[in-house]
């Protein structure tokens, strides 16, 4: 294990050393896992010269407080500060709670001048991630929604140093070093779907169809994300080169030979770049279907309150 997260730390090309961290904690297994981990490698290698830890408090369960006390009493040990944030409202869906905990993670990461994230994300979540995604209907790039190293904005990256490590060794780990893990009883709630994912899904499949479902979707995965990447690599440098300078458009001209998937990709971060939006199949299907029509007039497509013009070999939005 120890091994495992050296190799995954050198990788990382802006782990420069020293440099500060800041680890984003859940207070479960993994948590534990990551902080040892941490510890015992910046004792050897002195490689972070500041550690922060932080927690995000979705204040779900009633047991919370308790939960908090039990995390700060073991961060204690460490001598590195930790940050604990309450969500006030609590009534909100998994996912938007999910997206307002890493608002809050990259928020703190800015103000304190921190360029490296670290989060105790394993290869079982990996998986887990990748069945839900699959069964809501994703995309390729959706099937790798978990990546080692993840760029945010320009200068800070989400690292996940325990991706390479299931949860069957996180377990044993913790009981190895006799870290106090914290019983959390909504991992055994069925009405959360990953839950169901866990405990029904995977073992069924591995008890009637195979037995190495686990490892053969990781290394599909793994193949995936390598795939993935040289599409995304290309995309990018066709939207710069297709782009206008000044105004919101895209030269169609220059991406109307290329490869659909490349074309969907360029579109795709068109509409997410420029207004956050995810662009939808039927206004994808729309747009590659005017590409290929000479106009003599401007066509025009109203979609979440934006105008989508397409004119003279352009794509703009007024």
């Amino acid at each position: 294990m120890h091994d495992k997260f050296i190799s995954i730390i050198l990788k990382c090309q802006k782990l420069s050393k020293p440099t500060s961290i800041l680890i984003a904690l859940s207070g479960g297994k993994d948590s534990l896992c990551l902080i040892k981990l941490v510890e015992d490698f910046n004792n050897i290698y002195h490689y972070f010269h500041n550690i922060e830890y932080i927690y995000v408090d979705h204040q779900w369960r009633d047991d919370s407080q308790k939960n908090i006390k039990h995390l700060l009493n073991y961060t204690n040990i460490t001598n590195n500060n930790t940050y604990v944030y309450q969500i006030n409202k609590i009534h909100m869906s998994e996912s938007t709670i999910r997206k307002i905990r890493y608002q809050i993670i990259i928020q703190h990461a800015i103000k304190n001048e921190i360029k490296i994230i670290f989060t105790g994300h394993n290869q079982t979540d990996q998986l887990e991630t990748f069945l839900l995604n699959l069964i809501r209907g994703t995309g390729s790039e959706g099937l790798s929604s978990l990546p080692l190293i993840r760029q945010i904005k320009n200068y800070i990256q989400i690292i996940r140093p325990l991706m390479k490590m299931n949860k069957e060794d996180i377990l044993w780990f913790c009981h190895k070093f006799n870290l106090p893990i914290w019983s959390d009883k909504t991992n055994f709630y069925y009405s959360n779907y990953r839950n169901r994912i866990r405990y029904e899904l995977l073992p069924y499949l591995k008890s009637y169809f195979c037995p190495k479902v686990e490892y053969n979707i990781i290394n599909f995965l793994n193949l995936s994300s390598i795939e993935n990447e040289y599409i995304k690599q290309n995309a990018i440098k066709l939207y710069v080169t297709s782009r206008h300078s000044y105004y919101i458009a895209i030269n169609y001209k220059i991406i109307k030979d290329q490869h659909l998937a490349l074309k969907r990709r360029i579109f795709y971060l068109f509409f997410y770049y420029n207004f956050n939006k995810y662009l939808n199949h039927k206004i994808f299907n729309k747009l590659i279907e005017y590409m290929y029509v000479t106009h003599q007039r401007k066509v025009n497509i109203i979609w979440e309150q934006l105008n989508i013009n397409i004119y003279k070999n352009w794509i703009y939005i007024q």
